[in-house]
């Protein structure tokens, strides 16, 4: 990997068409202030889609991410908290909702903000060490980045109602089978498998993976006839590119297609 650039919250590098975003406040356990939400906005702002295919989030040190600053928060009244909710929201939705498919390669905590965080990359890979906790309870705040759209959509609302209420902190191993991880790798692997996983996705057809990582979380918002309207059209679409013929034409030549090369 090739460093691009550093400030003093993340360095961005990369290698072919993955690009790396590492969280970079070690000593802080990577907890996310406004200007590394703003610079994390800005990367996903600016992506260029010709020189980036898949990205890689991680963070430095011994956790992924320990969520919120609170240092910035504890004066914050009411109408601060929520603009500060809010822009968090849109902050996220350029994640979760833009060109690039992204992998999280998680150790240690991703814990409240970390893990609105973490659920918002498409891929999450994760290391013996991790685990997910939401404490905002015993801190009389509440989740404002998106927890409850996205880690209640993943394991249940009445799960993380649970998870809240009692700041019950989840395994490595409970995270995966709960869906809060895809991959349980060794203990120092997070990493190269998220890269490597970003790898394969960065040869699929980009028409592919943006239907993938923007039409499935909407129709799954959709009711059954417009579920099923939206995805002929996604269907469609997708179909009537130049990447489906020359996929399918090397599927059946049994050939390895990378659209990325």
């Amino acid at each position: 990997m090739k460093e691009i650039y550093k400030t003093d919250y993340m360095s961005v590098s990369r290698d072919g068409k993955i690009t790396v975003l590492t969280l970079n406040r070690p000593d802080k356990a990577n907890a996310v202030c406004h200007q590394l939400m703003r610079e994390i906005r800005e990367f996903f702002w600016g992506i260029d889609l010709e020189e980036t295919h898949a990205v890689v989030v991680c963070g430095a040190g011994k956790h992924f991410s320990a969520g919120l600053d609170l240092e910035e928060h504890k004066d914050r009244g009411a109408y601060a908290a929520m603009l500060n909710s809010e822009y968090w929201h849109r902050s996220l939705d350029l994640l979760e909702f833009g060109h690039v498919p992204v992998v999280a390669a998680m150790q240690g905590g991703a814990i409240g903000g970390g893990l609105e965080i973490a659920t918002a990359c498409h891929v999450r890979v994760a290391e013996p060490t991790s685990f997910y906790e939401l404490p905002e309870g015993r801190k009389g705040t509440y989740t404002g980045g998106g927890a409850s759209m996205r880690v209640q959509r993943i394991i249940g609302a009445d799960r993380m109602r649970e998870m809240m209420l009692t700041g019950r902190r989840y395994s490595a191993e409970e995270g995966q089978l709960y869906g809060l991880s895809h991959y349980l790798v060794g203990e120092g692997e997070a990493l190269d498998k998220a890269i490597e996983l970003a790898d394969h996705i960065a040869g699929n057809s980009r028409m592919s993976n943006y239907i993938m990582i923007n039409g499935i979380p909407r129709i799954a918002d959709m009711d059954r006839m417009s579920g099923s309207f939206a995805e002929n059209l996604a269907a469609g679409i997708v179909h009537g590119e130049d990447d489906a013929f020359s996929g399918i034409d090397a599927f059946l030549e049994k050939k390895d297609k990378r659209y990325d090369r």
